[in-house]
């Protein structure tokens, strides 16, 4: 027998892209194309290095408190981590748990491949719930027993959102699991589910920094919950790692949670831009469903989404393409600044 036969074996999650190549429209990983609220730079640049050999507050009561007091909520109402993904991987790693191996936890078949990648590491058995041929959701596929339930909506890489009354239903109808509803990309036009929090003591909502707060790099994620079901992640957490969250993250994170006009701003630029985006790419022979976030997953009606994704990238535009069944003619195409989209439409122009 080797130590090998011990080592818990996955198959990792991989990220899009980060490309060391200058000069280059990066339109592969759903950043934010404009730069972070203008606070977060007078925050930064009023830091002391000497801070940084002292450890950050565990509790991290700064950012919570600016979420809570954005969202209007109880600070106990707040949890927030390294990104939505250590959000999300400790809810995993929490709430689904149960002891019957029958059932199993539920997310879509075409969605955050994250998922699985989780469920594998910590042995959760789980089915992956197949989308209709347009994408989208069918609740009644969630409402038999199960051992949880995560619904990304909008949902990942297809854009669709699905209304909130669909998502309460999947949510009153799972009374006895917890219902993860992951909102990375809500504020690009859906209705976040947050309010429902109030009626269903098993839901947690989850957001990111990364995408309409233009933080990806500084790793910000963030969840709402009844009290005590951001209790139960916090014994989780402090049972893993108390020091979770870095004192620059916490410091900045919450200057941009106060600057709410320039956070509307920007959601607001980056809509409009997907909004006058969408009738061109029409023109072009793409199709695609009626995204709620800040990228478009298209493909084209003759080119071979392959053939696309390598012409663009000898052009110098990064997108996204997922090799996997169903969708592998597919490219999911962040939003970026109207420069930026000009840009792809002429190129794309050139090929289609």
């Amino acid at each position: 027998m080797s130590w090998e036969d011990n080592v818990r074996k996955v198959v990792p999650y991989t990220p899009g892209e980060q490309p060391k190549i200058k000069n280059i429209i990066k339109l592969n990983t759903n950043e934010n194309p404009y730069p972070p609220a203008p606070e977060v730079t007078k925050i930064l640049e009023g830091m002391s290095v000497d801070d940084f050999r002292k450890y950050p507050d565990p509790t991290c009561d700064e950012l919570v408190s600016a979420i809570a007091d954005f969202y209007k909520l109880d600070k106990e109402n707040v949890f927030v981590g390294v990104g939505s993904d250590d959000v999300l991987a400790m809810a995993f790693l929490t709430f689904f748990n149960s002891k019957d191996r029958e059932k199993k936890v539920l997310f879509p078949d075409i969605t955050y491949s994250f998922y699985d990648v989780w469920a594998d590491l910590f042995k959760i058995p789980y089915r992956q719930v197949p989308l209709n041929e347009d994408f989208t959701i069918t609740p009644q596929d969630y409402f038999g027993e199960n051992g949880g339930v995560v619904i990304a909506n909008p949902n990942a890489p297809t854009g669709v959102l699905l209304p909130l009354d669909q998502i309460e239903e999947i949510v009153k109808r799972n009374p006895d699991v917890v219902v993860i509803v992951d909102e990375a990309y809500i504020d690009f036009g859906g209705v976040s589910a947050l309010p429902l929090i109030e009626k269903y003591e098993n839901l947690l909502v989850v957001q990111t920094f990364s995408k309409s707060r233009s933080m990806a790099g500084m790793r910000i994620g963030y969840a709402f919950g009844s009290k005590k079901i951001i209790k139960y992640l916090l014994d989780a957490k402090f049972s893993f790692n108390s020091y979770t969250m870095n004192m620059p993250a916490l410091s900045l994170g919450a200057a941009a949670v106060r600057d709410r006009e320039y956070f509307e701003q920007c959601r607001e630029k980056v809509i409009a831009t997907r909004e006058r985006i969408k009738p061109l790419l029409s023109e072009l022979g793409f199709t695609f469903g009626d995204s709620k976030t800040n990228f478009i997953f298209a493909k084209h009606k003759e080119k071979h989404g392959k053939d696309i994704f390598a012409y663009l990238r000898q052009n110098g535009i990064i997108v996204r393409r997922f090799d996997l069944p169903r969708i592998s003619e597919y490219l999911r195409i962040s939003i970026g600044t109207d420069e930026e989209m000009d840009t792809l439409i002429r190129v794309l122009k050139e090929i289609v």
